[in-house]
């Protein structure tokens, strides 16, 4: 059955979880080179679900690495396992080396391979068996096998389903299970959002019993910013956002210049879109972020606006519903023009909401 015929059987749902008789078959046999690649920019739950699965494989016998394609957040480089994370921009012989000698590739937390970038080529050419583990919706990647289901918390939520319906939890241990909270703690805001589902609990319920500190876990990741990120901050919710109360909307704008000013690292402005949705009345947010050759732009909403909608129809991108992100080939100034002429087709749709 081909992929496409696989999502169309299962669109009803947005689940599709096939062929782990066939992953399992090969982590069986030991001694098998496996590699995990995540997506640019990688977050907690890229990190922390990636991590948890390079360690359980390792514990099968195997040797394993992460690539990602350019660095992380410095909050997140306590988790266990990140001295085993290639940094495609920083090595790239050794993220081109592990990928092309993999006989086994997971792609973890992401659904296309534009979210890559110069792994995008090595990963189609590869032969190895490839697997897909997300949560994003639409996932569209020829793989060998695909665990996707859209109502999970976390792609962390699904490689601990995968490890627990494969019969792998008495490899399990207290870094694995760090790793896994951690990756479903950051997807859902400290469990403020994408948690309702029963699912979700049952699996933080079972990663207690492993003996994770959950506070030290929410320490490490939440209270261990630079001074500099602080600053950033406050420069953001004081001179860089506008409130657009006629459209329920409020946006973060930051320059390279602003960036530069405060010493910006991988991570810093992780979070700041959600600051405006704080604020009565408004009910979808966007920070838009300058880079060399790009607008880099995260979209956020409450309730049933869908902003993977608005960014795949006006900015290249996609996500989920609530939680997306998109990038813009023009100036920032261009590019937050564009935004705020698109605010009046949508002022009613905004405006149609209680919460």
């Amino acid at each position: 059955m081909t992929l496409l015929k696989m999502i169309m059987n299962n669109l009803n749902h947005h689940i599709i979880w096939n062929d782990i008789a066939s992953t399992l078959e090969l982590l069986r046999v030991p001694g098998k080179h496996v590699a995990v690649i995540i997506h640019i920019n990688p977050d907690g739950d890229a990190l922390g679900s990636s991590l948890g699965l390079l360690k359980l494989v390792i514990k099968l016998g195997h040797t394993c690495t992460v690539i990602s394609p350019n660095n992380y957040p410095g909050f997140l480089k306590w988790l266990p396992g990140t001295e085993q994370v290639i940094i495609l921009e920083e090595s790239p012989a050794n993220a081109m080396d592990s990928l092309q000698k993999a006989e086994i590739i997971f792609a973890v937390d992401f659904n296309e391979l534009k979210r890559v970038k110069k792994l995008n080529d090595a990963f189609i050419v590869s032969n190895a068996h490839k697997v897909l583990i997300d949560h994003h919706p639409d996932p569209d990647m020829d793989v060998n096998c695909i665990l996707s289901d859209t109502s999970a918390s976390s792609t962390a939520e699904l490689v601990y389903r995968f490890i627990k319906d494969a019969g792998l939890l008495p490899w399990v241990d207290k870094d694995i299970a760090s790793c896994l909270f951690t990756g479903i703690m950051t997807d859902t805001g400290c469990f403020s959002y994408n948690s309702s589902s029963r699912k979700t609990w049952e699996a933080v319920a079972e990663l207690l019993d492993y003996g994770i500190e959950k506070d030290r876990l929410y320490y490490l990741t939440y209270d261990n910013y630079s001074t500099d990120r602080m600053r950033l901050l406050g420069f953001c919710l004081n001179e860089k956002m506008e409130i657009f109360p006629e459209y329920c909307t409020g946006i973060i704008w930051l320059s390279r210049k602003d960036l530069r000013r405060y010493n910006f690292e991988p991570g810093d402005t992780e979070g700041f879109v959600n600051y405006p949705l704080s604020i009565k009345g408004i009910r979808f947010s966007a920070l838009f972020i300058e880079k060399e050759d790009y607008v880099r732009i995260s979209f956020r909403s409450k309730g049933d606006f869908a902003v993977n909608d608005f960014s795949r129809k006006y900015f290249n991108g996609g996500g989920h519903a609530n939680a997306s992100g998109g990038e813009s080939y023009t100036s920032i100034t261009e590019t937050i023009k564009r935004f705020k002429e698109l605010l009046p087709a949508y002022k009613d749709e905004l405006s149609n909401y209680e919460g």
